[in-house]
């Protein structure tokens, strides 16, 4: 049976120094985040250097917001009896969510803007290609660490993973969906469609990021559905599920509120 094989290690020393792949790759999605923005600020006629200058404060807030998000949602990891809770600031062990990045994030470009006197809106717009290539790319980080896979299966393109990263119970079964696989592919769509709508239907006042933001929440439901790691339960489904759905609702709102008001 065919599979896609898990790397054999996450974490290379260098001397006493761990060079972690997660850590490796999340800077590199914040590179090249920064790079199509600023190309993408360049050609509108931005002022030069702000995107630097906002990447600043944003990301410092992005990182804080995404691990903060991921230690309340999945807080039985880290608190409670023979927990260790200071794990919670072990940022390099994996453990962030996009959902807390992109709060965080916006907080912290917001008031970089605000410094400027630049609309956050203008801003999103041009960044949001480049937010999802980035997540493209950390993405791959979950394949390092062998994390947050679906369920069992046995097709072509299966996950293999190693037996002490395996949920108990199912330590025989040795093939999973690689959900890491399946949003990395989907952000690349995403990345691509926004630049071709925006450009198709000329999005502007935040619309681009606002579709951004739908198109990524409309897969990552159904991607965070396969997903069979620990995680909190409403009504049945996982928290993210409810989460991806509410943020689609007020993206897809935002999308056809602006657009009345730009075509009245």
């Amino acid at each position: 049976m065919t599979a896609i094989p898990s790397p054999s290690q996450a974490v290379w020393h260098l001397g006493p120094l761990p060079i972690r792949a997660y850590s490796l790759l999340m800077v590199l999605a914040i590179a090249v985040g920064i790079w199509v923005t600023q190309r993408r600020w360049s050609a509108r006629g931005g002022r030069h250097g702000a995107v630097g200058d906002i990447a600043t404060w944003a990301v410092p807030f992005g990182i804080v917001g995404a691990r903060l998000y991921h230690v309340a949602t999945d807080w039985q990891q880290y608190f409670g009896p023979g927990k260790d809770p200071l794990r919670a600031f072990a940022i390099w062990e994996g453990g962030i969510s996009i959902w807390g990045a992109v709060a965080g994030g916006a907080v912290g470009a917001w008031l970089a803007c605000r410094r400027r006197g630049i609309a956050l809106r203008d801003f999103a717009d041009a960044a949001a290609p480049g937010i999802a290539l980035g997540q493209a790319i950390a993405r791959w980080g979950n394949w390092f660490n062998q994390e947050l896979y679906g369920g069992p299966t046995t097709l072509p393109w299966a996950l293999e993973i190693d037996p002490t990263h395996r949920p108990p119970g199912m330590e025989s079964t040795a093939t999973y969906h690689p959900a890491f696989l399946y949003e990395s592919l989907w952000n690349l769509g995403v990345a691509g469609f926004v630049v071709w709508a925006e450009r198709r239907f000329q999005l502007e006042r935040g619309r681009t990021f606002a579709l951004y933001v739908a198109a990524y929440t409309a897969g990552r439901a159904w991607i965070e559905w396969l997903r069979i790691d620990p995680a909190p339960h409403i009504l049945g489904l996982r928290f993210n599920v409810w989460t991806a759905l509410l943020v689609f609702g007020a993206a897809a709102a935002y999308l056809t509120a602006a657009r009345k008001v730009r075509n009245p």
